[in-house]
């Protein structure tokens, strides 16, 4: 019964509303309209969206680069250098790293390599050698992890700040159109325009600028992991060759 006379009261006021709303000849909404009726804290917001979604598309375009980079000489640099090393060939395992740079496998495989190799040719290095390749290989993980995360802090923070920035000029949207509304003593749709698009452009463009920030940081995020898995991975394998190596020498 409450929810019957409580659809029957709105129902009855929906008129008085409409009427109240659009006392005013409405005004056109498309996009250049909108944003024409904003003000300057608004634009402030727009501004700096820009900005983000610029630095954003900037950092997917450089990872989005320089992963296929990597995957593509690593896709060429496995098979060639597992062929030199099953021949023993350590120098040519390291001129095939060299030739593949951007490959996040033979940066760490030739750190290895190079101080398993200065051990072999000189005794005046301290430290046993299959302990200092896996030191070595370490700090190279350690490295191209880095480079690989390069911009992703960023794009994390655009993707986790970006709505907020659009909800702050949504509150400033809503608060210019209570005073246009206290200004004019009107409470029609034109009364309110400015505000409400100051309101729905910021809002919508913090989502636009969010919502890609977020695909593509996890996107990202999870080639790194696996980038990570595969380098671990070979420094394992490399790791193991040393030992069979030594094993054969002594």
């Amino acid at each position: 019964m409450f929810l019957t006379n409580l659809a029957a009261l709105v129902l009855t006021g929906l008129p008085a509303v409409a009427a109240l709303v659009f006392q005013d000849s409405a005004p056109t909404f498309d996009l250049w309209d909108m944003m024409k009726k904003m003000g300057v804290a608004a634009w402030a917001v727009v501004i700096v969206l820009f900005i983000q979604s610029a630095w954003s598309i900037g950092v997917m375009i450089d990872r989005w680069i320089a992963f296929s980079a990597a995957r593509k000489q690593s896709r060429t640099f496995a098979p060639q250098v597992a062929g030199a090393l099953r021949e023993g060939k350590i120098e040519e395992a390291i001129r095939v790293a060299e030739r593949n740079k951007k490959s996040h496998l033979a940066k760490v495989v030739t750190a290895g390599l190079q101080e398993f190799r200065a051990h072999q040719e000189s005794s005046d290095i301290p430290g046993e050698e299959i302990e200092a390749s896996k030191r070595a290989l370490e700090r190279a993980e350690a490295i191209v992890h880095a480079e690989l995360k390069r911009g992703l802090g960023g794009l994390a923070t655009i993707g986790a700040t970006a709505p907020f920035i659009g909800l702050l000029g949504t509150v400033v949207g809503i608060l210019n159109a209570f005073k246009e509304i206290a200004a004019q003593k009107a409470t029609g749709l034109a009364a309110v325009a400015g505000g409400i698009s100051e309101a729905l452009v910021t809002t919508a463009l913090g989502l636009f600028v969010a919502i890609p920030a977020v695909m593509m940081y996890n996107y990202f995020s999870s080639k790194v992991e696996a980038f990570d898995v595969e380098m671990d991975n070979s420094s394992s394998e490399l790791i193991d060759y040393f030992l069979k190596r030594r094993a054969r020498r002594s």
